[in-house]
């Protein structure tokens, strides 16, 4: 087999802190959260002028403060739940965000807790509007997988050798093992200890002990990201917005009926978390003596068994044809 074209690539080590605001810091994650709402804010906008969904601007506007509460509130409680049942014993830490620890399920979860509730203040279809969400969330996804990458946490598994694109974490157990300077800035601030070491030459000398892995987060951004926002999207200007446009209204049939488009994303996202999982390292609190992977299902982590779930709520909302209890109405203020 001939060698690859790279051995590797060099991790970057961008800091993950954004703009220093002496003791604030804001982090290019917290960044990427922003930047997506705005996104699905102006997107969601887009999709009301198209006569896709019934809202107005300010009706836009507050749908958005209600799903930043549903992924925080949801990807908080769905952190602890799913991984670390101890923070329910402990408020603070639970409340403590900035510490990290969301989970994308919990922050589903919470969405659609979030999007049923004011589709019921506001007397519209929620499977319209979860139609509208999906079409509005993946590049929102791509921008925080891209800043997990920036973080250097949510790493993947240990690679072949012949993989071209695997990189060398500094946050991984044996670079922290191999370097007291990365051990003490812990996950979260280990980037001038791995910049100084960068620069002094002794990261090269210490890299030998440090396994090559796939950037899993970067699967993820591709995958759950621009793929799904690609195909969507498709959808909706090939297929949905032609019928718009011919005034017709608002499309039932096919791919243009209510809660579609919702059960697509669903069933790709889960498709596609569920394979990049197999390059995903699984999560550390579940791994120990004799099990060192951290898997809870035979081969399967816990991001799978939540990805499956995921998926089959997607098949059961692309064939649940029952009328929507709710009429749409005009949009309201």
């Amino acid at each position: 087999m001939p060698p690859p074209l790279f051995a590797e690539i060099v991790f970057p080590g961008w800091d993950p802190v954004a703009i220093h605001l002496g003791p604030i810091q804001i982090r290019w994650y917290g960044l990427g959260y922003l930047a997506g709402f705005l996104i699905a804010g102006w997107l969601l906008d887009r999709l009301a002028k198209d006569g896709f969904l019934p809202l107005t601007k300010a009706a836009v506007s507050d749908l958005i403060g209600w799903l930043v509460a549903g992924v925080v509130v949801g990807g908080r409680l769905g952190y602890a739940l799913f991984y670390e049942p101890r923070m329910f014993l402990s408020p603070v830490e639970l409340v403590s965000i900035w510490t990290g620890g969301l989970s994308f399920h919990g922050g589903l979860v919470g969405v659609v807790a979030a999007s049923v509730w004011f589709a019921h203040r506001r007397g519209i279809a929620w499977r319209r509007l979860a139609d509208g969400l999906v079409l509005a969330a993946p590049l929102g996804i791509f921008l925080v997988r891209c800043a997990n990458f920036v973080n250097a946490e949510l790493y993947g598994r240990v690679a072949p050798a012949w993989l071209p694109w695997a990189v060398r974490f500094p946050t991984d157990p044996a670079a922290t093992r191999a370097s007291p300077e990365l051990a003490l800035g812990g996950s979260l601030r280990w980037h001038d200890a791995y910049a100084s070491l960068r620069a002094s030459g002794a990261w090269e000398l210490l890299a030998a002990q440090v396994p090559l892995r796939h950037p899993s987060q970067l699967y993820e951004a591709l995958l759950e990201g621009l793929l799904l926002a690609a195909v969507l999207w498709s959808l909706y200007l090939w297929r949905v917005r032609p019928i718009l446009a011919s005034g017709q209204g608002a499309p039932g049939r096919g791919l243009g009926r209510p809660g579609a488009l919702a059960g697509l994303f669903l069933m790709g996202y889960g498709a596609a978390r569920f394979l990049v999982e197999f390059t995903r390292q699984p999560d550390a609190q579940f791994a120990g003596p004799g099990h060192p992977l951290g898997t809870v299902l035979g081969p399967l982590s816990m991001g799978q068994l939540l990805s499956l779930a995921v998926g089959a709520g997607g098949v059961l909302l692309l064939w649940w044809r029952r009328a929507a209890s709710l009429p749409e109405r005009s949009p309201l203020p």
